[in-house]
């Protein structure tokens, strides 16, 4: 790295090259910003799939942003279309279902692989217009000034000193940013885990995601390609050591009693991960030229399966408000536009976090009026197309105010 390089004071600096960095990097492609994405780990180009990868749902929304940003066409082959979700109550009467057909859509929303969706935006970032990778790289010590973020990087070994109008933290859920700028957040933990692993029925999926709440929280089971379906199953927390404990079999017998037999025998497992689930949300956006987006700034039950399509809804918006400032001569780190984005998230944020735990709450819930209440609930939904229209046009992240991305 030269000293001119060493020097150089970017417009924008993105800390974090997870999906939402790498996405927001795209999103700013051409739009004359200098960019510059900070990723601790290497651009993976030699990674080939494996039956194991984590897998991610995507909402209709999100998929026309990815669209927008470069990122959609090399990832169509290897994301799985949602054509209905069926959601029911075990053991119980309750049921609804959302079809892409009765809505107008090809699909109701996809299910990829992390790698799959990281690789379709790794081959944007190589060729992206304004864009510096310091990549691998990470950031030692930032601090920000009226006029820009001074940041020290370590590159191979070696400190780097850069500048950035504003620095965006796109750094995780324990995000050292906001840790070192002390936001508060608002946090609880649910006493539940989230179970995760690929499996394999004998029977076709057919593109139907199924939703099954149990007497232990809901349990998720996604179509992906090659006839796999991603698992996410809530276990409490005093159950998650015995279920991760047993052996393939026994697992496999273990989830084909909680979710039946629509999809006939899982007859394969991959590997086994679980992760305590909790509800995160920042009380603050921003502090001086510095925004927090994604991951670092909310968490959400996966009820709803909202976790990514949240974090690349704050990307959309951000790069709409960079965009139109850029094109204005106005600053990116402007306090009024920091605010704008503030103003723009927030109802998104908390209503998603919101209703995503309340639905986890509900449906949990042993108390057999609620039981029944929320059985008639969804018995109800589907009789009332209206009702039914509106939950899946937000299921699709269609709902509200959309950035110019999504439209």
């Amino acid at each position: 790295m030269d000293g001119l390089m060493t020097r150089r004071t970017f417009d924008i600096a993105i800390v974090g090259g997870g999906m939402n960095g790498a996405a927001l990097a795209l999103a700013l492609n051409g739009s004359g910003l200098s960019v510059a994405l900070i990723e601790s780990l290497a651009l993976d180009a030699g990674y080939r799939p494996n039956y194991d990868d984590r897998s991610i749902a995507m909402a209709h929304g999100t998929a026309c942003i990815l669209h927008d940003i470069g990122a959609w066409e090399p990832l169509r082959q290897n994301a799985e279309p949602i054509l209905r979700i069926h959601v029911s109550d075990r053991g119980h009467f309750g049921f609804t279902h959302l079809d892409a057909e009765e809505e107008g859509v090809d699909a109701l929303g996809y299910v990829a692989t992390a790698h799959a969706i990281g690789a379709a935006m790794a081959a944007g970032l190589r060729t992206a217009e304004g864009l510096h990778l310091f990549c691998p790289a990470t950031l030692e010590h930032f601090a920000a000034g009226p006029d820009r973020v001074d940041l020290t990087l370590r590159q191979q070994g070696q400190p780097i000193q850069i500048g950035a109008r504003l620095l965006v933290a796109a750094d995780g859920t324990e995000s050292p940013i906001r840790a070192q700028l002390g936001i508060p957040v608002r946090e609880w933990r649910y006493g539940h885990h989230a179970l995760t692993a690929n499996v394999t029925p004998t029977l076709p999926h057919q593109g139907v995601a199924y939703e099954r709440f149990t007497d232990s929280g809901p349990l998720a089971v996604l179509p992906l390609p090659g006839n796999r379906c991603a698992v996410v199953w809530t276990a409490l927390d005093h159950q998650t050591e015995e279920i991760m404990g047993l052996d393939d079999d026994a697992f496999l017998s273990r989830l084909q009693q909680r979710f039946g037999h629509r999809l006939g025998r899982f007859g394969m497992v991959g590997k086994r991960t679980a992760y305590p689930l909790k509800m995160r949300q920042v009380r603050e956006h921003y502090r001086q030229r510095t925004l927090i987006i994604g991951n670092a700034a909310h968490a959400a039950h996966p009820i709803a399966g909202q976790g990514f399509n949240l974090g690349i809804r704050d990307v959309a918006l951000l790069a709409e408000l960079l965009i139109e400032a850029a094109r204005a001569g106005g600053d990116p780190g402007a306090e009024t536009l920091l605010q704008a984005y503030a103003s723009g998230r927030d109802r998104d944020q908390q209503g998603t976090t919101l209703i995503t735990d309340i639905l986890a709450r509900l449906f949990t819930s042993p108390l057999p009026p609620l039981r029944v209440a929320r059985d008639l609930g969804m018995l109800a939904l589907d009789l009332l197309p209206g009702a039914k229209h509106l939950l899946a046009r937000n299921a699709m992240g269609l709902g509200g105010r959309l950035p110019r991305l999504q439209r």
